[in-house]
């Protein structure tokens, strides 16, 4: 039941982070996207911050989806705990590898 709140309130809050991403990035001036545009608004600690929490959404939701995929057979039933833990450690180690190359953008 816990996987499944998890699931849902990621799910809000990626509906949210998607929402913003997509008006900022492809609706709002300049309309033309490149590297520079993206470097000088990846520069701001404003913007570091909202793409390390949409990271963060997007992991755990795929974490979640995934851990209940994988844990609906019955042969992987034995298993869960295990799957949990590393399932867990790896949505860690993406998150600490995606923070860092977000936050290290400056102009």
């Amino acid at each position: 039941m816990l996987t499944f709140k998890i699931q849902r309130w990621s799910a809000i809050a990626l509906l949210f982070f998607l929402t913003v991403h997509m008006i900022f990035m492809h609706y709002v001036p300049p309309f033309h996207i490149t590297f520079d545009v993206v470097q000088a608004r990846l520069s701001t600690p404003t913007w570091k911050i909202i793409d390390i929490l949409f990271l963060f959404s997007v992991l755990v939701h795929a974490m979640a989806g995934s851990y209940q995929v994988i844990t609906d057979f019955e042969s992987a039933f034995n298993y869960r705990k295990a799957l949990a833990w590393a399932s867990i450690i790896i949505v860690i180690l993406a998150f600490i590898y995606g923070a860092k190359t977000i936050w290290a953008f400056q102009l």
